[in-house]
């Protein structure tokens, strides 16, 4: 039987019952080789020249495979149909040349979707390994390696604590670290808008919004404060209004594409808050079992056949007014576009969420994302109808303008419609008959509710004139028909890890089978953190970004990299060679390595503070000097970093003044440095600042005691309120609370890394707030821990108490999940469908439990020591040699697998 290879078993599993026994087929586990994690795995000086080692865990599999093909010399390669599956079958062949025969047939061959007729289908079309695609791979693999082992270790020397850099990794933190950077440069420009509540002769209510002010149109900035939004307020309400216009214009909605991966893991992070690498994780899951498409690609087009299948479906599901009149075809526009795979999409278009048999959640919904998309993409287009409405005063001097909008046909917008990382502010409002000629009456009391809620929230008034009212960002008229509301620009929002794909995207950084590795990489890297889903660079990620960008600038190019990437496709197409790219490439990098060997780590220092010198210390209000330290007056401010690689600002007047602040102070920060509390046992008691923080500390160190007690002042203390009593309580932590009930081990009170907490042993439970550590008493902190031992859930009240057991301990009817249950010790046995808790007897209990601990020696064996020490050495006995018992047939069973 010709040997068939597959990346993993779930594939092995799928692929083996399409193809029944007339083949043997074997998974590799993924890659079988490497570069080693080492310097001189790639040796520039003799052409590039690739050193690959087989992986411990692969010799295994690979062993697997060789015995196979002794039985039958023909190999089939049926990795995945990309780069990264081209290059699996490559290292495959390699590492099998020693086990193939002169007369042996090797052959590659690829589907887009693991079914019946694709993989059948793929057998009838065998080819040979694309060599192309495999030299695209080696020099990505090249790339990525001369970068990470030559760039990181000039970033270790250079820059302490900084861990690693990479080709695609640190763009993409660079990417990150450029939009904080925008975020902090941001300043808000007030304006305000204004509105009114209007009302048809015949009583029905719409909003308008002010358009033109004093005869000219008004643009978004014309009204900059409260004093002119005022003004706008008081000409509006002051004047009769009658509608000039009513225009009644259709308009369509067309669905959007198929996915491919970008989109697929943006979608996935919007609706369904699922990261880049759970999602692929799901998808990978889905495609082994058959039901998606190969789930790595950034083509959108859809095979004809597929097109039909998905058109059939909507006309079955949705009826044929759904069905456009011809298929829709759908082009890549993104940048570097391979158009080489097909989209990700259902197998079965007929196959509906409904109807899928999948238990694990997240790929029965990402399943459900897919499917959706796809029909949705073959759909008729959404049909609507958008009125604007057009209002003035008689002299021209005040219009304002109605906008609304209503579906007449939902079309593809029945399945699904894409999420939105931000609200476009899109009108989809219905308005009432309008027509044109007709008086436009302002409602009183509209907007009385919304000043009341903003009153509700509090806030700063507006200056108003006393003839209008006034609430927190909002202005009215007296008879609150007209409202002026206060409105700040924003700034860009943070990356979330679908934005920052789609930029990825955008720039042409990456390819689809690196978006998710990479943004898991700079977050395991502590480069960037994500907090509410938003992606934050960490201070050493700005560090790293700066030191980058001012030392190899071409390097972390968005340019630059693209441009890379253009030449690794044009690789793959067979159009360049791949040892000549990496000659220019190592040509030009190697002397900027050179040109980073003499750099001095205070060099570098130095430069990373003036470059990062406007975000770090911008003007001050009063016009001093940004860079004078506020607590001594006489030090500088200047960059510092700790071998950790965490970064602060310190006072240049150090050790004298320890004036800290962190990279990124907030705006108005309070000074916080040295000063003596007072004096407990003889010892002073100070408050100082750290790099991480302000903190308590008794006495000075000493070579007797180079670290004195120290304690870190609680997040949400004042350090400006700190005293010497709250000084010293923090120094006295762990707190001893008293002995534990139980078994008489101290319970300790304290504050640790994760918050406030109480311990027994070796347990923690944590306490909901600072101060309780240091007035928590024996009940609640037993009660505490109680509930951590239970995962914070009440203990289950039996339903009957049936007495106690021969051998010890109670027999408890129990209510479950899956019904009620007999328990004792660890034996818990469900009981018959015909035997109810309230007739349960305890005879029929003890039966119920002897037969359940029949079926689990080992809970027998673990509870019956407790009660009977002569059972003490021989159920360990037992306990271990039915495992050993078992080994021997399971060696008979791979010792027959490997034969056959």
């Amino acid at each position: 039987m010709p040997v068939v290879v597959v990346e993993s078993p779930a594939k092995a599993k799928t692929i083996e019952k399409y193809l029944g026994g007339d083949f043997t087929v074997l998974a590799s586990f993924g890659h079988v080789r490497d570069l080693p994690p080492k310097d001189g795995s790639v040796d520039p000086d003799h052409d590039f020249d690739m050193k690959w080692e087989v992986a411990s865990d692969s010799k295994k599999h690979l062993k697997a495979i060789k015995d196979a093909l002794k039985e039958d010399p023909n190999l089939i390669l049926a990795t995945d149909p990309d780069r990264e599956g081209e290059a699996i079958s490559w290292h495959l062949l390699e590492a099998l040349q020693s086990s193939l025969k002169k007369t042996s047939e090797v052959s590659r061959v690829t589907f887009n979707a693991i079914t019946k007729p694709a993989v059948t289908e793929a057998m009838k079309q065998p080819r040979q390994i694309d060599q192309a695609l495999v030299d695209a791979y080696l020099a990505r693999r090249a790339l990525d390696y001369l970068v990470g082992f030559k760039l990181s270790p000039v970033l270790w020397r250079k820059l302490p604590g900084a861990k690693s850099a990479g080709r695609v990794q640190s763009v993409c933190l660079r990417v990150i670290v450029d939009r904080e950077m925008e975020i902090e440069a941001f300043k808000a420009r007030e304006y305000w808008s204004v509105h009114a509540r209007l009302a048809t002769p015949g009583g029905d209510e719409y909003d308008a919004t002010l358009t033109t002010l004093a005869g000219s149109k008004l643009d978004r900035y014309d009204l900059a404060d409260a004093e002119k939004a005022a003004m706008a307020v008081s000409a509006v309400s002051s004047r009769d209004l009658k509608v000039t216009g009513v225009a009644a214009k259709p308009a369509s909605r067309n669905p959007w594409p198929p996915f491919m991966t970008s989109t697929l893991q943006q979608e996935a992070s919007r609706k369904m808050g699922m990261g880049a690498k759970a999602c692929m994780s799901a998808a990978q899951r889905l495609y082994e079992a058959g039901l998606i498409t190969y789930m790595r690609t950034d083509g959108i087009d859809m095979a004809p056949e597929a097109v039909h299948a998905a058109r059939d479906a909507i006309k079955a599901k949705f009826g044929e007014n759904y069905v456009p009149k011809s298929p829709r075809m759908y082009k890549n526009k993104a940048k570097n576009a391979q158009e080489a795979h097909e989209c990700i999409r259902p197998t079965d278009m007929m196959m509906s969420p409904d109807r899928l048999k999948i238990t694990a959640d997240d790929q029965r919904k990402l399943y459900e994302l897919i499917w959706k998309r796809t029909i949705a993409s073959q759909m008729e287009a959404a049909r609507m109808e958008r009125t604007t409405v057009e209002i003035a005063s008689p002299d021209n001097q005040v219009g304002l303008r109605a906008t609304g909008q209503v579906m007449l046909f939902d079309g593809f917008l029945r399945v699904y419609d894409q999420g939105r990382d931000d609200d476009d502010g899109e009108d989809s409002a219905r308005l009432p008959a309008i027509s044109e000629g007709e008086a436009a009456r302002l409602v009183g009391g509209a907007f009385e509710p919304e000043l009341a809620k903003a009153r509700e929230k509090g806030g700063d008034l507006p200056a108003a004139p006393a003839t209008q009212l006034a609430a927190p960002g909002m202005l009215a008229d007296q008879a609150a028909s007209t409202a002026s509301r206060q409105h700040f620009t924003q700034p860009p929002p943070r990356y979330t890890e679908a934005t920052l794909v789609k930029r990825m995207e955008e720039l042409g950084i990456g390819r689809p089978s690196t978006y998710a590795s990479i943004v898991t990489t700079i977050q395991d890297r502590d480069y960037v953190r994500k907090d509410k889903n938003r992606l934050i660079p960490e201070d050493k990620g700005r560090l790293v970004t700066t030191f980058l960008v001012k030392y190899f600038p071409r390097y972390v190019s968005y340019d630059f990299t693209a441009d890379l990437e253009n030449e690794l496709d044009e690789i793959s197409a067979g159009d360049l060679m791949w040892r000549e790219v990496l000659g220019r490439f190592w040509r030009d990098f190697s002397k900027a390595l050179e040109g980073t060997s003499e750099l001095r780590i205070t060099e570098v220092l130095d430069a990373i503070d003036d470059a990062l010198a406007p975000h770090l210390y911008p003007p001050r209000a009063d016009g001093g000097d940004p860079r004078e330290c506020p607590l001594c007056g006489q030090g500088r401010l200047n960059l510092k970093t700790a071998r950790s690689g965490g970064a602060f600002i310190g006072c240049t007047n150090y050790p004298e003044c320890r004036y800290t602040r962190p990279l990124s102070a907030p705006d108005g920060e309070e000074a916080v440095g040295d000063r003596v509390l007072g004096h407990d046992d003889g010892d002073e008691i100070s408050l100082r600042s750290g790099r991480f923080g302000p903190y308590v500390q008794r006495g000075e160190a000493t070579e007797e005691q180079p670290k004195p007690p120290r304690a870190s002042v609680p997040k949400g203390w004042n350090p400006a309120e700190m005293d010497l009593d709250r000084a010293v309580q923090l120094l006295s932590l762990p707190r001893p609370v008293g002995p534990h009930p139980d078994d008489g081990v101290m319970i300790e009170a304290g504050i640790g890394r994760y918050g406030p907490y109480v311990k027994h042993g070796s347990k923690y439970a944590n306490l909901p707030d600072v101060d309780e550590v240091f007035i928590v008493g024996m009940n609640r902190a037993v009660e505490v821990l109680a509930q951590k031992q239970t995962r914070g859930r009440t203990a289950a009240a039996p339903l009957r108490e049936l007495g106690e057991h021969p051998d010890g301990g109670p027999i408890q009817v129990m209510n479950g999940r899956y019904g009620p249950y007999v328990k004792w010790a660890k034996i818990n046995a469900t009981l018959p469908q015909d035997v109810s808790p309230e007739d349960l007897t305890q005879e029929r209990a003890l039966e119920l439990i002897a037969a359940k601990a029949a079926k689990s020696p080992k809970k027998v064996a673990a509870k019956k020591p407790a009660a009977k020490k002569a059972t003490t050495k021989a159920a360990p006995k037992t306990a271990a040699k039915k495992p050993a018992a078992k080994k021997a047939p399971a060696k008979k069973a791979a010792a027959k697998k490997t034969e056959e």
